[in-house]
Parts: structure tokens; C-alpha cells; sequence
């Protein structure tokens, strides 16, 4: 039986990509995603190229619909053998229109969403004592970012949740993987008016991302220039790190995938 792999954000972007990397190399891939005929295109296109790929349309914000599809797949497909939590958004919330609304929209896509897979796929991975959690972290997660308040709390949440399971993980022969990438080009960060240091191609970004899922790499941070000078920037001392950043300029942008 072939590898499953239930991929959230299935539908462009680092999820798309990863899609048919996964799929390239045998496994069947599930496709998670709103956009149920972007996913079947994907699926088709796969499908073409001699990969499995299943769609499974699905808003990672429902709960119920999370836990319904993944118990369905796993019924027909059989069990997931890596869960990749990719799918996330990005948004601005300057301190002049702060909103809690927009900011509780981001926990819900970038931190519950990921929570509600893993609450589905965890009482099968826990029974057969194997399985692979990856989270898609941000590099954003590491510190505050002016104006991009929610998003850094979704990440940094994210990395605490993966963190935590992972250490109690390791005696159930289930690994945990936090990936945390800096710029990577693709339609999240397209809209970016800002300049966006050691941005890498969609290619290369999926390339690393990959790699390190398959190593089983417990976090991994990149592009190493920039993780270097964020993992840094948390030994600052406060004032010298809020002075740094007093007048970065609130773009309406996102900030690191």
C-alpha cells in the first residue's frame, strides 16, 4: 500500500508544489483545500503524470468538516501516514485598524486549523505508533513583526503546539516536524510592496521544504542567513529590538510565509 499523505493548502502555491513532489515519488496525495475545481485540475494533472492524487475539498477553519473528511479518507483510502499542515494566510493589522475579528481569522486558519487535522489524524497515528505531524511555521513566529501582530501569534502559537507534542510524541513513534520558512515566492507573497531579503524561487523553497520533511527534521528554519538574524533577534534586549523596528513602515503586505 502507498504512503498517504494528506496535504492542507493543496490548491497553488508551496502546497500545489509539494503536491506533486509527494506524488513523484509514489505516494497517493490527499488534496486539501477550499477550491474544489482548482483541486481537481491539480488532481488531473497528477494523475497524467502517473501520480495519485485524491481531492478533498475542505475549509481547515470547520471542525466538524475536518474530522469528517479525514475519517472518510482514512475509511477509503486507508491511514494517513503524514499530515503536512500547509495551509495559512497572511494579513495586515496595523495598530490604527487594529480588529480583533481579523485577528481571531487568523488563529482560526493558521493555528486551529492545523489543530483540528492533527486532533483527527492523532487517535490512528497514536494506535499504529507511526506517523509524520508537519506544521508550515513562519520565520515571522520567531518575534513580533510591526502591523502583522495576528500572524506572528498564529505562528509562534503554532511552533509552541508543535513543540510540545513533539517532546511527548518521541515515546509514541510519532515525529513531529515544525518547517519555518522565510520569503518564498508565490502568490501569498506577490502582493508584497516591500523589499523581501533572501527571498527564495517556489522552486527551491519546495525543495527545502521537502528535504526536511523526508529527513525528519524536528524544526527547520530558512533560509539560514535570515533564520540566523531572527533566531538572534530574540536575544536582544527589548528596547534594542523596538528601537530596530520603531519606524519599519506598515506595508499592507504579508509578512515571511
Amino acid at each position: 500500500m502507498s504512503e498517504v499523505v494528506f496535504l492542507t493548502g493543496a490548491s497553488s502555491g508551496i502546497g500545489a508544489a509539494l503536491a506533486k513532489r509527494f506524488a513523484a515519488e509514489g505516494a497517493h496525495v490527499i488534496l486539501a483545500a477550499r477550491r474544489a475545481d482548482v483541486l481537481e485540475r491539480l488532481a488531473a494533472e497528477i494523475t497524467s503524470e502517473g501520480g495519485r492524487a485524491t481531492p478533498a475539498p475542505l475549509d481547515v477553519r470547520d471542525r466538524d468538516a475536518v474530522a469528517k473528511t479525514i475519517a472518510r479518507v482514512q475509511a477509503e483510502v486507508g491511514p494517513i501516514d503524514v499530515l503536512i499542515a500547509n495551509a495559512g494566510v497572511g494579513a495586515e493589522l496595523p495598530v490604527t485598524d487594529f480588529c480583533a475579528e481579523r485577528f481571531e481569522g487568523l488563529i482560526k486558519t493558521n493555528l486551529m486549523g492545523p489543530v483540528y487535522c492533527i486532533e483527527a489524524v492523532l487517535p490512528s497515528m497514536l494506535e499504529r505508533r507511526s506517523g509524520h505531524i508537519v506544521g508550515i511555521g513562519s520565520l515571522a513566529g520567531y518575534r513580533g513583526i510591526p502591523a502583522a501582530s495576528g500572524y506572528s501569534a498564529s505562528k509562534a502559537a503554532l511552533a509552541a503546539t508543535l513543540e510540545s507534542l513533539r517532546v511527548e510524541l518521541q515515546n509514541h513513534g510519532v515525529k513531529v516536524s515544525t518547517i519555518c520558512p522565510g520569503f518564498i515566492k508565490s502568490p501569498m507573497t506577490d502582493s508584497n510592496e516591500f523589499e523581501m531579503p533572501f527571498i527564495l524561487s517556489l522552486e527551491d523553497g519546495v525543495d527545502r521544504i521537502h528535504r526536511a520533511i523526508r529527513a525528519g527534521r524536528r524544526e527547520y528554519a530558512f533560509p539560514w542567513p535570515l533564520a540566523f538574524m531572527v533566531r538572534a533577534s530574540r536575544c536582544l534586549p527589548n528596547w534594542v529590538y523596538d528601537r530596530l523596528l520603531k519606524n519599519r513602515r506598515a506595508e499592507k503586505s504579508n509578512p515571511p510565509a
